[in-house]
């Protein structure tokens, strides 16, 4: 028997403050099966950040269903790891102390940790060799460029092997050289650990070579539009960026996302 999709939004509508609120999100449906790693794309303010939200149980859906892991969602999940546009460390604690933190919150790792801090600490470490911050424990996170504050987030996130790993635009704010290096770092993490994935992102060449499937919203009220698979090989290199196939499924996206802004431009015109 085909083992259920790990996370099912089943025509979900979203309106935010009641009744005369904004409608973000219209009939919108999606799954995404265990170990899968998806990215969203889509218009700004189409409702990309609302879905994390839903997924993740920091809001209630206005109708419809969210399911993870074979339960509605009706409150915020313990099993969910995050990252977003900001790295949200805690500039009073070491790099090591900002990836340990999950484990101080987080059952059953917040009762066990004073006993076993050792192999925490030791888990932590490992983590952050993966990700080439090897000798940065003991610093403090405004020490650290942005690409390694990162880098620390995206450890954080995943410290306690979630088995969801939700990544609200975690790239946006640097550079592209350093933006095209946490995308190696962050396949290389998923190919390791390798938690279900939801990526929102603007980028779609980010899109294109992180994900196994991307999916493409509509303007605001949000649904999904139009999926893609990516069918390239893994690890995937930068070199793969330059192929014919990656800049046609690049253009593809940003033709349906075009479309998309211009369907909402007409819909404000009348």
């Amino acid at each position: 028997m085909k083992e259920r999709p790990f996370v099912e939004i089943d025509r979900v509508w979203m309106r935010y403050n009641g009744t005369g609120g904004t409608l973000a999100l219209r009939n919108a449906s999606l799954t995404v099966e265990r170990e899968e790693f998806v990215a969203v794309v889509g218009p700004s303010g189409c409702g990309k950040s609302t879905l994390m939200r839903l997924v993740t149980g920091l809001w209630p859906a206005s109708s419809g269903s969210v399911i993870v892991a074979g339960k509605e969602v009706d409150r915020p999940l313990s099993i969910a790891g995050m990252a977003f546009q900001n790295p949200t460390l805690l500039p009073w604690r070491s790099i090591l102390n900002n990836v340990m933190l999950p484990f101080e919150v987080v059952e059953p790792h917040a009762g066990r940790l004073r006993r076993d801090r050792a192999s925490y600490e030791k888990q932590c470490l490992e983590l952050l060799e993966l990700v080439g911050l090897k000798g940065f424990e003991a610093k403090n996170p405004w020490q650290l460029s942005g690409g390694m504050q990162q880098r620390a987030s995206l450890c954080r996130a995943l410290i306690h092997q979630p088995q969801l790993l939700m990544l609200d635009e975690p790239f946006a704010a640097l550079d592209v050289f350093t933006r095209e290096d946490l995308w190696s770092v962050l396949q290389n993490l998923w190919m390791v650990r390798k938690p279900t994935v939801i990526l929102v992102t603007h980028d779609l060449r980010e899109a294109a070579f992180l994900a196994d499937r991307i999916l493409v919203m509509t303007s605001r009220p949000g649904r999904i539009m139009i999926e893609r698979k990516v069918e390239l090989p893994r690890p995937r290199t930068t070199e793969m960026t330059y192929t014919p196939y990656f800049q046609d499924l690049v253009q593809d996206l940003r033709g349906h996302i075009d479309r998309a802004r211009q369907g909402e431009e007409m819909a404000h015109a009348h």
